[in-house]
């Protein structure tokens, strides 16, 4: 896909980026209107997060780990409630600076679609926006867990090799 699908692609969307931190914020919204992005809402804390996705319904968030008032963890958990949260299935990636394999587990347990360790790119963050927009995945129940489906392997079979 050529920069220029991919920014047409992404123009139609609305994000949102979820940070307590102001500078990263305003480094995410320039990096998504680089990649073309028009509609972009910002939220400093979980509370303010959770009221632009009951309000907004925005196509993609954008989450940081480390939130006030509602921590990045306890956002998901409410969100992925079908039933009582009237968004459960928004795409969410999360933004953070602390991926160590245990808080990336949790992360996709929990329920997000993508993760992205900060400082990113915006080849990186286009590149997840992407995923979700061009290989959505349906959310599924799974125990307690409200969750993108797994992704399916790709296999490729060799056409020379004996069957």
């Amino acid at each position: 896909m050529s920069a220029k699908q991919s920014a047409k692609l992404i123009d139609g969307i609305s994000i949102l980026v979820a940070d307590q931190n102001q500078h990263a914020r305003k480094l995410t919204r320039m990096m998504l209107m680089n990649i073309g992005a028009k509609s972009i809402y910002e939220a400093a804390d979980g509370i303010a997060a959770l009221d632009v996705i009951r309000t907004t319904n925005p196509d993609v968030v954008l989450l940081d780990w480390e939130m006030p008032l509602v921590s990045g963890a306890e956002l998901i958990r409410i969100v992925r409630s079908p039933g009582v949260f009237p968004h459960p299935d928004v795409p969410i990636i999360m933004l953070t600076l602390h991926a160590y394999l245990g808080r990336v587990n949790e992360a996709i347990r929990l329920g997000v679609h993508e993760f992205l360790c900060k400082p990113t790119s915006p080849a990186a963050l286009r590149d997840r926006i992407l995923s979700i927009l061009i290989k959505p995945r349906p959310m599924v129940r799974v125990g307690e867990f409200y969750v993108p489906k797994l992704r399916q392997l790709e296999v490729q079979r060799d056409p020379t090799a004996a069957q």
